[in-house]
């Protein structure tokens, strides 16, 4: 990946209804090759998919809550069970098996309290949990979907 592409990428990032025509301006190429090199960014899996940010007070989903989960069972019957819980769950936008403390956390989107406690009930009831906690979040500061390029490494030649 050169220099080129991480500017496709952060164009993409901020913006991915931008027409090629557009993006190929702001990198210094033609159509055709920025075309050619976006779809190898999608074949090489590097764009994993485009997709449409919705805001979430707008959808009444404007209450972010933190759930860190601890258990006492680590097997892959345990796991593979757990992972099949919490996939079913469409206010998990989030779902990381962690270091430390806790052993996994979930980013829940919901309306209200009320809705969470909803969740929580329909989540502790499907699967043996040894102890949850949850943290509300008093205000978004900063939750972006772009990814840092700074770290990308340079193709060798």
């Amino acid at each position: 990946m050169d220099k080129t592409d991480k500017a496709i990428l952060a164009i993409l990032q901020d913006d991915a209804t931008l027409p090629v025509a557009d993006i190929a301006r702001r990198v210094g190429l033609s159509t055709t090759p920025c075309w050619r090199r976006i779809q190898k960014l999608e074949e090489d899996k590097v764009i994993r998919k485009r997709v449409a940010i919705l805001d979430p007070k707008k959808i009444n989903a404007g209450v972010t809550v933190f759930v860190s989960i601890k258990t006492n069972q680590h097997n892959d019957d345990w796991l593979r069970r757990f992972q099949d819980v919490i996939v079913k769950f469409s206010e998990v936008v989030g779902f990381y098996r962690m270091s430390g403390d806790i052993d996994y956390l979930l980013k829940v989107a919901v309306p209200d309290i009320a809705a969470y406690d909803a969740f929580y009930k329909r989540l502790v009831s499907e699967i043996d949990i040894e102890n949850v906690s949850s943290a509300f979040a008093m205000d978004s500061i900063k939750d972006t979907t772009q990814l840092p390029l700074a770290y990308v490494k340079p193709e060798k030649g």
